[in-house]
């Protein structure tokens, strides 16, 4: 009823690993049942046991349901240091 795709990555700041959820989707009729926080919680449980030092993911501001569902879960706005702001994310298509 639910999925999570995550990817390893390394903090060059950190110097260690990281965990990036790169995809999570939960069928329509399963939605609000608490399906998204039980495969958060395996996401982070499997980060922890790979000795990853944070979780990442990114979520457009308009989805307001799944932002709520992340913040609720912890997570919040990327900043290395609160002093200098909070990182943009940016491409460049091509």
């Amino acid at each position: 009823v639910g999925l999570v795709n995550c990817i390893e990555g390394y903090s060059t700041f950190k110097a260690q690993p990281l965990m990036n959820i790169h995809d999570i989707a939960v069928l329509p009729g399963h939605r609000g049942a608490g399906v998204g926080q039980a495969l958060l919680s395996a996401a982070e449980q499997h980060a922890k046991d790979r000795a990853c030092c944070k979780l990442t993911l990114e979520v457009l501001t308009g989805n307001t349901r799944a932002l709520k569902s992340y913040l609720g879960f912890g997570f919040e706005p990327y900043a290395l240091d609160p002093a200098a702001g909070q990182a943009s994310f940016m491409q460049k298509w091509l």
